[in-house]
């Protein structure tokens, strides 16, 4: 049988109760002896120390060996009693050990408690469950911070080169204007990977100040921001928006539905359409038509850099956050999102937040 805390501890006290019940009742019987010899006067035949230690009471009793006794059977007792705690509480102390020895270069280490499902265990497991968030966690943000030094390496590089180029021979007029160009758009794609960055890394830290806010009139807005945008492309965007009130920070959720609504414009098909819809229970959706999208492939478009053709690549020059950023917000104001595959193609994106009465 495995002696789990609960059962150490139980142990324990039917081993020490006899114990404590005998030294209890020696210490007061021995304390009464003590107390009835000084007030008898019994100090001494001749009031001398020896006498002391060797008590004229015809009993030969001894008031000095009753001290040492006592100190020396109260001192047993606490080692014991020290002991014992040690015992109950090592399963504790083996669980601190290896959670202490969990590091970056040690990710795997898990305790893989065994035994019955006791207050130990589920100590045990609950650690575990959270050693594999933390790694989970830990690795992500490694591939996160990989690829990002990846996305911002090619357009430096892009610079770079251009620059070389245009230094390296003279060039006419229209060769120094598409050299322009080219540079202008680079830069322009790194200030939205670098503005992206920095989002992403300020959702992370949660929110930094709560505001009632009209999620309705903050969605309605960005609407009427992408509707030229949607117009130059032929789509149609709607809006069926409810009043609803949210705890939050504006510019965050009109980051989120300006990238909800912005993907859903760029990434669409000619003669397509648009729909966003918020609900009086805080749901806010976003419909669009467009290419079809593999149900495979939808978890991954929440993914860093990620894009529907794949990994890395410029698609109408996004920078492959959108989405990420979206799930970062969302996750700040303690809401959901998920994204559904539309059957004839284009994607629904579900956002789900808490509704302010």
């Amino acid at each position: 049988m495995r002696l789990t805390p609960r059962r150490r501890a139980v142990l324990a006290v039917l081993l020490s109760w006899p114990l404590g019940y005998f030294y209890l009742d020696w210490a007061v019987f021995t304390g009464l002896n003590i107390i009835r010899d000084y007030r008898s006067g019994i100090v001494g035949c001749d009031g001398s120390w020896r006498s002391y230690f060797n008590s004229c009471d015809p009993t030969g009793y001894s008031s000095a060996l009753a001290w040492a006794e006592l100190i020396v059977i109260s001192g047993a007792v606490l080692v014991l009693a020290w002991a014992v705690a040690r015992w109950v509480v090592r399963p504790v102390a083996d669980i601190a050990d290896t959670v202490g020895r969990f590091g970056p270069n040690s990710l795997g280490l898990r305790l893989r408690a065994d035994g019955p499902p006791d207050e130990t265990r589920r100590l045990a497991d609950e650690i575990d469950a959270m050693l594999d968030r933390l790694a989970e966690g830990y690795e992500a943000q490694r591939r996160f911070a990989s690829t990002a030094s990846h996305e911002l390496r090619t357009p430096l590089a892009t610079q770079r080169a251009l620059i070389e180029v245009s230094l390296s021979s003279a060039l006419t007029e229209e060769q120094l204007s598409l050299l322009s160009r080219q540079l202008l758009a680079t830069n322009e794609r790194n200030e939205r990977l670098v503005d992206g960055l920095l989002t992403l890394a300020e959702t992370e830290r949660g929110l930094m100040a709560n505001t009632t806010l009209r999620l309705d009139r903050v969605i309605g807005e960005v609407v009427d921001v992408h509707r030229p945008a949607a117009a130059e492309r032929g789509l149609e965007l709607s809006a069926d928006l409810a009043r609803v009130t949210v705890i939050g920070e504006e510019p965050l959720l009109d980051r989120l539905a300006g990238n909800l609504i912005g993907n859903a414009i760029k990434y669409n098909a000619p003669g397509g359409w648009v729909a966003a819809k918020l609900t009086e229970d805080g749901t806010f959706t976003v419909t669009n038509t467009g290419p079809v999208v593999p149900s495979e492939d939808v978890a991954g478009l929440f993914e860093p850099f990620r894009r529907l053709s794949g990994e890395r690549l410029d698609h109408g020059g996004g920078v492959g956050l959108g989405l990420t950023i979206a799930r970062s917000i969302v996750a700040a104001h303690r809401g959901s999102i998920e994204a559904i595959a539309n059957p004839g193609g284009g994607l629904t994106v579900i956002v789900r937040l808490p509704v302010h009465p």
